[in-house]
């Protein structure tokens, strides 16, 4: 980071992007002017920015006569992309969308207004999820932050359950697992009792538990939310993704955590098997993690070859998910570069990262 502020670049350009860059060994996602990213090689990763309001987003549906199902249209389409590319080209997309949406809720009033309210709080959610994968966490803590606030206005109980838990989980991720612990507790707390709501909130509780290096009490916690599970009823809109499956997937994140290799990497094999085509993005987290896993069990020529794998996806989506388990996975490496194929994963991370001159 200091090398770019030491050379002036920062103050000297306003259009900025995150990149991953390598900064004293590590890897570490930092803002730089958009014409250094593209001049580096990496364009692919200079494709985002975090776009300003402009007069026409504002102004674009005026003559909209009903646009809650066209903008709950718009997310479904965004999500689905996402999947398949990251965030960082959708993103943009969304952030603009969101400024139209604001100004017809403003212009709304009665039930029209409230529901428009409800959908941007989910709009400010998703962007928070957005920026977060890519490495912008102070944009994330914002969107999310208004995601919150907004749910409390809407009286939205399983909104604002949601959100907590969401920022649950930006908390660890983001390296404050104590306050992570509180959040998920507020957001078991606010759940509907027996709803997919709770078994969320107790899944950030457990992760929680192991980054702190509470392997019992995140054991324990997984169990809860199997057992809360199989008493929960379906729902189309809270968590009907859940299922002992994504139970076991996570899980297998947290013993990566706790150190417990085998079995995580176990875990990872398992979820990759299974995970659809079409997330092409979660497919670079889970090989990057597995990767990471197997090289805690000391099979670093299998880690390189499936950290191979995952480079082209990070290179294509700019999940900071992705690059942060590369990184982790490079640091463990590094003692083994003489192995099969070290050097070569190595090698191939190294070009889809920014160098500080």
């Amino acid at each position: 980071m200091n090398a770019f502020v030491q050379a002036g670049s920062l103050g000297d350009d306003t259009d900025t992007v995150v990149v991953p860059a390598r900064i004293h060994g590590r890897i570490l996602f930092v803002p730089v002017p958009r014409r250094v990213a593209l001049a580096s090689g990496i364009a692919g990763l200079a494709a985002t920015a975090m776009p300003a309001a402009t007069a026409a987003a504002a102004s674009e549906l005026a003559d909209m006569g009903s646009p809650f199902e066209h903008f709950a249209q718009l997310r479904r389409v965004m999500i689905q992309t996402d999947n398949l590319i990251g965030p960082r080209h959708v993103l943009p997309a969304l952030q603009q969308h969101l400024v139209s949406l604001s100004t017809r809720r403003r212009s709304a009033r009665g039930t029209d207004a409230i529901e428009l309210l409800a959908l941007e709080t989910r709009y400010e959610e998703l962007a928070g999820w957005f920026a977060q994968d890519i490495g912008h966490e102070r944009t994330a803590h914002g969107h999310t932050a208004k995601a919150l606030d907004a749910s409390h206005i809407t009286g939205d109980t399983d909104l604002t359950a949601y959100i907590l838990g969401r920022k649950a989980q930006l908390a660890v991720d983001t390296g404050h697992p104590a306050d992570a612990l509180g959040l998920a507790a507020a957001a078991r707390r606010t759940a509907r009792p027996g709803s997919r709501l709770e078994v969320i909130a107790v899944l950030h509780e457990a992760h929680a538990r192991a980054v702190l290096g509470e392997g019992s009490e995140a054991h324990r916690a997984y169990d809860t939310a199997l057992a809360l599970l199989g008493r929960a009823g379906s729902d189309a809109v809270w968590g009907s993704w859940l299922d002992a499956a994504y139970i076991s997937t996570a899980r297998a994140r947290s013993l990566a955590a706790l150190g417990e290799y085998e079995q995580a990497a176990a875990g990872f094999d398992s979820a990759l098997a299974v995970l659809p085509s079409a997330y092409r993005r979660d497919r670079g987290v889970y090989l990057a993690r597995a990767a990471r896993a197997h090289a805690g069990t000391g099979n670093v020529t299998l880690a390189a070859r499936i950290g191979g794998q995952a480079v082209g996806i990070a290179a294509e989506t700019g999940s900071a998910r992705i690059f942060g388990q590369l990184d982790r996975l490079d640091q463990a490496l590094a003692p083994a570069t003489g192995e099969d194929g070290v050097a070569e994963f190595r090698a191939s991370l190294d070009r889809i990262v920014l160098h500080p001159a």
